[in-house]
């Protein structure tokens, strides 16, 4: 099963989730795995002592473009979609920081004038927890545009693990539908606040759209926000869990403990949340 954790918005609280979700089922003797697909500012690693055994550098290719050859035609320049080619009178630029590495300009080109180069956009790395989690983390470099290709190859090295939990990037954006591909189920934090509530709106019609089942934890639980709960009862989406403001809570975190590692009333409710989804997708096959 591939569990996707995202959230409308940075701040909700998806990293708390993933990485509780992750320790539990660990504990409760599920083969488990964790990725980190918030590829520009990982730190589900804050939260485990893991021993890293490959990394693997992530590439795209740029164009190159043979001036002597070219025609100045313009079909590179037609075919991008994110302007970084451009075509004057005299010459032709590439712009290295718009290209996507898509290859369209190469294989288009009448005159076979480009060609391609390498260049690293960032990396992935892999290892095992102390607690025995196959864990997955990918890096983007500063200044990159996105993330889409590093996410593509963290993923294409997914074990095999009864449970795969990825911890996606804060949004709506291409990172974020790059993670939730071939997810089974969606966890969607949010939080109790009219900023919550709309960006929750926003990534609950992307799963929609991608057709995979969700379910809402709602973290810093404040009761008398009823609009959000309304909401979910009218979408007949479920709520797995309510986290509520505790200082405890608040105060394991920033010291980068797990914590139901150490309150042991929150770890029968993450294996509650797990059996939520469970029941959820068995649903469907009824």
């Amino acid at each position: 099963m591939i569990i996707n954790v995202l959230s409308g918005k940075g701040g909700t609280g998806k990293t708390t989730v993933s990485t509780n979700l992750a320790y539990v089922l660990r504990e409760s003797g599920c083969d488990v795995q964790l990725l980190d697909a918030d590829v520009e500012e990982p730190n589900t690693h804050v939260f485990f002592d893991i021993d890293f055994e490959m990394e693997k550098s992530v590439d795209i290719l740029l164009p190159v473009v043979d001036k002597q050859k070219c025609t100045l035609c313009g079909e590179c320049a037609k075919v991008c979609q994110f302007g970084a080619i451009a075509v004057f009178p005299k010459t032709v630029m590439v712009f290295d920081y718009l290209c996507h590495g898509c290859g369209a300009c190469t294989m288009i080109c009448p005159e076979n004038a480009i060609s391609e180069r390498p260049k690293s956009i960032g990396k992935i790395s892999f290892g095992r927890t102390r607690e025995g989690i196959d864990y997955g983390m990918g890096l983007l470099n500063i200044g990159e545009p996105s993330g889409v290709r590093v996410i593509r190859e963290l993923k294409k090295e997914m074990g095999n693990s009864e449970v795969t939990i990825i911890d996606s990037p804060p949004g709506t954006s291409c990172p974020v539908v790059e993670s939730l591909r071939k997810s089974d189920f969606a966890v969607l934090v949010t939080e109790s606040t009219p900023f919550g509530l709309h960006d929750l709106k926003m990534a609950m019609r992307v799963v929609k759209e991608m057709g995979i089942k969700s379910g809402v934890v709602i973290n810093r639980y404040d009761p008398d926000f009823g609009e959000l709960e309304e909401y979910l009862k009218k979408e007949n989406v479920p709520i797995l869990m309510k986290i509520p403001f505790d200082h405890r809570i608040a105060e394991l975190y920033s010291k980068g403990e797990i914590f139901s590692k150490h309150l042991e009333e929150w770890k029968e409710k993450f294996l509650e949340m797990y059996k939520d989804i469970e029941r959820e997708l068995g649903s469907d096959e009824k």
